[in-house]
């Protein structure tokens, strides 16, 4: 696959890949309530995109370690653990899904 063949020869891991990340479902407010979590990518998504605030030590922790996970240099599993610390300190509720 070119894609992947390009993200490791920049030194990044490909980020869109489910296989070792278990999936949340974060309980947002407003448009999207119901937010699926199964990659990087759509860890940085709800970090950037739809996270209430931009502030608070634990999201600011959350997004370097999403940073580090996509440039492959620590375990897609520590950004998601961090992400659900960024989550409780936010008040955010956090739904395991199961496969």
């Amino acid at each position: 696959n070119k894609e992947r063949l390009f993200l490791r020869t920049v030194g990044m891991v490909d980020w869109h890949r489910s296989e070792d990340f278990a999936p949340l479902m974060l309980v947002m407010s407003g448009r999207e309530k119901h937010r699926l979590i199964r990659s990087l990518r759509e860890v940085a998504e709800a970090l950037v995109a739809a996270w209430p605030t931009d502030d608070g030590k634990e999201y600011i922790a959350a997004v370097r370690t999403c940073l580090n996970a996509i440039q492959g240099n620590i375990p897609a599993q520590e950004a998601r653990t961090a992400l659900l610390r960024a989550a409780e300190e936010a008040g955010i509720p956090v739904i395991a899904v199961v496969r």
